[in-house]
């Protein structure tokens, strides 16, 4: 069968065919769904992690505590490495479907842990899975939006991270006082049940398609899916390996935007994953009952998921760069402010802040950097990116349990998160402006 010709996709501001925004609407409620699952993972070791603490037989120090967080970060960042790549040369679509299939079988397996070695290891490999999902849903998300909503979409896609944090601190809050970690554990393999309904629906990247010469099968698809066919970048009978991949991501035209991005996600995820896990247990020592300690961090998680779509809005209409950029500084100074010792509703307030200018931020960069890398590099690149951000991810429960170990005041842990909320916001100013050529 002779390859349709190309056509070039819509220009910003022109509306999408009814058909291709129910795909549009498809493609991010999968996607919302998975990140909400990896939300709800993540968010489940610092609602536990009180309990964690308490736990017969395991007498955890708090450096221990903050090494269980870390070797899922771990196992993220070898994930992302390798899926990312993986699903730019053989497809998005199995990729994410094996990924979300892997971390959530390994979430009743951690539920059963019968040591702290057990529980490290599933959720090491837990990690594995959970690296593939944000850059892959990054990439989908971004391929099936109109450019003109990518930031918004993506902000959308991406609440369900919040959400699955903020569900984790609500379940930890319910069945904790009662049942104990282990149930709060197993409620994060639930998600197993929408595997099936991503294998039946869940549509192939066209970019993919076409990057990889397969255009007759890209043609199909988009005449099925009502939407334009996307122009080739590749010449034609080039071949796009993982050299090809490394190559242009580490290109010297792209040296200032790699180390500006991989500084800004590094800081952003380390502030992430830092807060956390160890949100509640700062607000433990801070005087706080164990619920209390939690709702702080459902509103965290909370806000940060309404401040990403708020974001996502405002950073299509004022560029993502300065949205990003005065985010995080609002981010550090309401961390920052959490060390005042106010009243409880004043510092929920100051947390809400902190949400918004530390996890809405990390989330519009990422979807700002899969929009800025050219197409048949996208989930890769993506990829590389966020796994050398897992490095910040693994430390920032490390740093928290370290501070912790000092004996200080509480006050120092919030000053170590506000400086790298603001080293993150002087990365995001450094970003180099997109070129046209980079609109993918």
């Amino acid at each position: 069968m002779a390859a349709a010709p190309p056509v070039t996709a819509p220009a910003p501001g022109i509306a999408w065919p009814p058909s291709a925004q129910r795909t549009t609407r498809l493609v991010l409620l999968l996607c919302w769904l998975a990140i909400l699952a990896e939300g709800y993972d993540i968010g489940v070791l610092g609602a536990v992690l009180p309990a964690l603490s308490s736990e017969a037989g395991w007498n955890l120090t708090p450096i221990q505590l903050g090494a269980l967080g870390s070797y899922t970060v771990f196992g993220m960042l070898i994930g992302g490495l390798l899926v990312g790549t993986l699903s730019d040369l053989y497809g998005r679509k199995p990729l994410f479907v094996a990924c979300l299939s892997l971390f959530t079988v390994c979430m009743a397996a951690t539920a059963m842990a019968p040591t702290p070695l057990i529980f490290g290891l599933f959720r090491f490999v837990a990690g594995l899975g959970l690296g593939g999902i944000i850059p892959i849903a990054a990439a989908l998300t971004v391929e099936y939006s109109p450019p003109h909503r990518r930031s918004l979409n993506y902000g959308l896609m991406y609440s369900g991270y919040s959400l699955g944090i903020l569900a984790a601190a609500l379940v930890g809050r319910s069945l904790l006082p009662d049942y104990g970690w282990r149930p709060v554990v197993l409620v994060g393999a639930l998600p197993i049940v929408i595997v099936p309904l991503m294998i039946w629906r869940l549509p192939e990247s066209l970019d993919f398609l076409v990057e990889k010469g397969r255009t007759a099968d890209a043609a199909r698809l988009a005449a099925r899916l009502g939407l334009p066919l996307p122009t080739r970048r590749a010449a034609p009978g080039e071949t796009i390996g993982w050299r090809a991949i490394l190559a242009e991501i580490f290109s010297r035209r792209n040296a200032r935007a790699t180390i500006a991005f991989w500084t800004a996600l590094f800081m952003g995820l380390l502030l992430v994953y830092g807060l956390g896990q160890w949100l509640p247990q700062i607000m433990r020592r801070s005087g706080y009952e164990l619920g209390d300690s939690l709702l702080f961090l459902a509103v965290f998680s909370f806000t940060s998921a309404v401040g990403g779509i708020v974001l996502g809005r405002l950073a299509d209409r004022f560029g993502v760069r300065r949205t990003v950029f005065l985010t995080y500084l609002l981010g550090a100074a309401g961390i920052a402010a959490l060390s005042l010792k106010g009243s409880i509703w004043m510092n929920y307030a100051f947390v809400a802040v902190a949400g918004f200018g530390s996890v809405s931020s990390s989330l519009i960069l990422t979807g700002y950097l899969a929009q800025y890398l050219s197409p048949r590099v996208r989930a890769g690149g993506t990829g590389w990116a966020l796994s050398f951000a897992r490095i910040g991810a693994f430390c920032g429960p490390l740093l928290g349990g370290y501070v912790a170990s000092l004996g200080v005041d509480t006050a120092w842990n919030f000053y170590a998160f506000a400086l790298v909320g603001l080293v993150a916001a002087l990365a995001t100013a450094a970003i180099p402006a997109r070129r046209d050529a980079r609109a993918g």
